[in-house]
């Protein structure tokens, strides 16, 4: 007897030595869905802030653009991966709008929040082809040709309510074109195709070059970087919007996992290279953690709700 549990006790011993370590979270490369195209906004936003923070999770993070349906192609994705840590989703607040107004069925509460990063003010945005080079000049012209004003947006989302949200405002009409995502509206805008969009002061450049025209601003003041730009608050239209971005993970991935992104992510949302480039970017950083930004979305969620039942888009 002795015999035999000395043979076990060799056996356990050898057999413990060879059994591999549990791999300690992350091991390999981290995929994070852009859920647009390159070149567009949320991935000008991104793809800066994913070299900074592999630098506190000791891994690669790599972009992956998967576009399409109004940014709900790469929401599924990312919504059926596996919950372990090892995809990420760039989000922002188109989540809450596609859901309410009926383009797709996810929403927010399919993913764990990790943190929110940024925010980004629209800026009600011109062709060079058309008229009017203020915003009391799209206004009358607005009213004397409803629903003949073109405004290139993604449909159910963020740049599909900033001019809904003017319209009502202003108690016009505009007639809606649909493109998936900031890169193709921009070229249709720049190309004639369609008279307004939704953008941001990424586009600065080309209105300082004569290629584009900023008519107003939806922030709260005028922005330092185009002092002459009124805000909508100002030209007597209520109207204060901006688009936030952040990252989630699908549900049931880990605490521990979810804690070491968050981590990682509140390092790298202090650090100075991503405030500058988010100054580039025309965006401010915007740094909540997983707890609040939890509290933060489901506000957002209330919020994009009530404005789908206003504007006469909500489906859900």
């Amino acid at each position: 007897m002795k015999r035999y549990l000395a043979v076990l006790s060799i056996l356990g011993v050898t057999l413990t030595a060879a059994a591999p370590a549990v791999a300690e979270y992350p091991d390999r490369a981290i995929k994070m869905i852009v859920p647009w195209p390159a070149g567009g906004d949320t991935d000008n936003i991104f793809r800066p802030f994913a070299p900074v923070m592999q630098k506190y999770l000791g891994q690669t993070v790599v972009i992956a653009n998967v576009g399409g349906a109004s940014g709900t192609v790469g929401a599924r994705e990312a919504r059926n991966a596996p919950p372990d840590g090892y995809t990420l989703y760039a989000v922002h607040d188109y989540i809450h709008s596609t859901y309410y107004t009926g383009v797709t069925d996810i929403n927010y509460w399919d993913f764990e929040p990790i943190c929110l990063i940024s925010a980004t003010p629209s800026v009600l945005t011109a062709s060079p082809k058309t008229t009017w080079k203020t915003w009391q000049e799209l206004l009358e012209d607005a009213k004397q040709r409803p629903g003949q004003i073109s405004v290139g947006a993604t449909l159910g989302s963020t740049s599909h309510f900033f001019p809904a949200l003017i319209e009502q405002a202003a108690k016009i009409k505009f007639k809606y074109v649909s493109y998936d995502g900031l890169a193709p509206r921009m070229n249709a805008l720049l190309g004639g195709h369609t008279d307004l969009t939704d953008s941001n002061l990424t586009q600065k450049g080309k209105v300082d070059a004569g290629l584009l025209k900023f008519l107003a601003i939806a922030s709260p003041q005028r922005d330092p970087e185009i002092p002459n730009v009124p805000t909508l608050k100002e030209l007597g239209i209520n109207v204060v919007f901006e688009v936030s971005r952040g990252l989630m993970v699908p549900k049931s991935t880990p605490e521990a996992v979810r804690a070491k992104l968050g981590s990682a992510c509140g390092q790298a949302a202090k650090e100075a290279e991503f405030a500058q480039a988010m100054k580039i970017q025309g965006t401010r950083v915007s740094y909540l953690d997983s707890k609040a930004y939890a509290v933060f979305l489901k506000e957002n969620d209330e919020l994009n709700k009530n404005v789908s039942r206003d504007l006469g888009l909500l489906k859900r």
